[in-house]
């Protein structure tokens, strides 16, 4: 990330160039299909290899690293756990080399948080669907060779009618519709995506009729972890950046790291980070034992990390002052970068409403991680 990453991340972006030839790299090392077992291609790596990856990605480019947690936790791992052989074969070794990337389509235009609200439509018509709908905020859009798309099949039975559908780009129908202008992120693609009568084989359906939205939830569990991870990442690049600058920037006869207030300020930094970090890790070690379930925990990683990184990109601009404020700056961009984590994968809001629930069942809180009946060891998923 260092040596071949860093160099060229200020002008891709300046010019929102996405990183194909880098993430093309990282896929040849593994980093793609760190999820799947090494039958199918991948690296069959624990759930904590997995976030350790992710935050090393995000410390130097952030908008790299949400296009390799999407192909690994909501592209490949759903077609590892929930796909048929001949899916499978078709698409997890090119998934997880990184011949192709992966993305997940269930934001619309009307429907983000409330998930079962979703327009998109599938009808059967023999033994194709035929998908009408719009997606928006598609990570990877444009750029993706295989899209999970979540629809309707049968729309009088709301949440218990969506079905999940695996789509490329090559059908009959499909369309990128436009690019969104994005505050941060930039090389990052979030694409709109249209589908008219978008012609899906039956071969194609990921699960069952009617599955789709449980496969979601159960998916977005596993991203917000990922997501956390990529708020340490940033925060963990911005803190690195700003001692190394309060070390060498002088004022008033003096490195403004001695300065107390600009100590204080670090070091709030490091231990919200270790903090963020530790929940990160829980969360992570939980999957890897099979924890019956996970999403309270992922929900309170992400929320913390989420606005935990909010607070030292903000410190991290402060320290570096009228630099921090430029375009030449990395700290700049990963004030704007970590905007958008935590509304993502699920905002703040809906993150304490998971933990609050969790909390106030007539169990009450929840206790340490009991095995699932039945746990698949590749990647820590059930």
């Amino acid at each position: 990330m260092d040596a071949e990453v860093h160099p060229t991340i200020r002008a891709r972006d300046r010019e929102e160039q996405f990183a194909r030839d880098e993430l093309r790299k990282l896929g040849e090392l593994g980093c793609c299909g760190m999820l799947v077992p090494e039958e199918w291609g991948g690296s069959a790596a624990d759930t904590i290899s997995y976030v350790l990856m992710l935050e090393e990605v995000a410390r130097v480019d952030a908008a790299m690293a949400v296009a390799l947690s999407v192909t690994n936790s909501l592209a490949a791992f759903p077609i590892f756990k929930y796909g048929t052989e001949a899916q499978r074969k078709k698409y997890l070794p090119r998934l997880a080399k990184g011949e192709i990337l992966g993305a997940f389509c269930l934001t619309e235009p009307q429907a983000g948080s409330d998930a079962a609200a979703i327009a998109t439509t599938a009808p059967r018509r023999g033994a194709t669907y035929l998908l009408n709908g719009t997606k928006s905020w598609v990570t990877n859009g444009g750029e993706a060779g295989l899209y999970l798309v979540l629809a309707k099949t049968d729309p009088a039975a709301g949440a218990r009618g969506v079905s999940a559908f695996l789509v490329e780009p090559s059908f009959p129908g499909f369309r990128v519709a436009r690019y969104e202008d994005k505050m941060g992120l930039r090389t990052s693609r979030s694409a709109e995506l249209t589908f008219t009568d978008c012609e899906v084989p039956e071969g194609n359906r990921l699960g069952e009729e009617g599955q789709g939205l449980k496969i979601a939830l159960e998916l977005l569990d596993g991203g917000r972890v990922g997501i956390a991870a990529q708020a340490v990442g940033i925060a963990q690049g911005a803190l690195e950046a700003s001692a190394a600058y309060a070390k060498q920037r002088r004022a008033f006869g003096k490195t403004i790291s001695d300065f107390q207030a600009v100590q204080w300020m670090l070091a709030d930094m490091q231990t919200e980070i270790e903090a963020a970090r530790g929940l990160v890790h829980n969360a992570a070690w939980m999957r890897d034992q099979g924890a019956a379930k996970i999403g309270p925990a992922a929900s309170r990683a992400k929320l913390y990390a989420s606005e935990m990184v909010n607070r030292v990109v903000y410190k991290a601009v402060q320290i570096h002052g009228s630099l921090g404020y430029s375009r030449e700056s990395d700290v700049e961009r990963m004030y704007r970068d970590a905007r958008v984590i935590s509304i993502y994968e699920g905002t703040s809001e809906i993150q304490r409403l998971i933990i609050a629930r969790d909390l106030l069942q007539p169990s009450g809180a929840a206790g340490p991680p009991k095995p699932r009946e039945a746990v698949t060891t590749h990647g820590g998923r059930a």
